[in-house]
Order: C-alpha cells, then sequence, then structure tokens
C-alpha cells in the first residue's frame, strides 16, 4: 500500500490555513462599520467554511486508514 502520510500532512496544513482565514474574515465582518466589506467578509467566511467541509469529505472518501503515517 502506498504511504500516504505526507498527504495527510497536506490535509492538516490545508485545515489550519483555512482555520486562519476563516477567524480573520469573521473579525472583519463581526468589526468592519463598512456594509460592502461586512458582505463581502462573510463570503469568505461562507467559501472557508465549504472549502473546511470540502476537505473533510476527501478525507471520508479514502479508504479508513489510507492516510496513516508509516
Amino acid at each position: 500500500m502506498t504511504d500516504l502520510g505526507p498527504l495527510a500532512e497536506l490535509f492538516h496544513r490545508l485545515n489550519n490555513h483555512l482555520g486562519i482565514v476563516l477567524v480573520n474574515a469573521e473579525l472583519i465582518e463581526t468589526r468592519c462599520p463598512d456594509a460592502g466589506t461586512r458582505t463581502r467578509a462573510a463570503d469568505v467566511v461562507q467559501a472557508a467554511v465549504s472549502a473546511l467541509d470540502a476537505v473533510k469529505e476527501i478525507r471520508r472518501q479514502l479508504p479508513e486508514g489510507l492516510l496513516d503515517s508509516r
């Protein structure tokens, strides 16, 4: 079986980066007085959440144990 431990690490890094994008977009969305900027930040929040869900779905689609490090 192919060692996909590095792929698991990429999933982890992607989740970390998306989390940073999500937190910052949420801060802008809640603190910015400009309605247009809040709307754009809300779009970024929605996209980041959707991307996080996509990563989870990709992981679910892979056979169990495939991402385990060797």
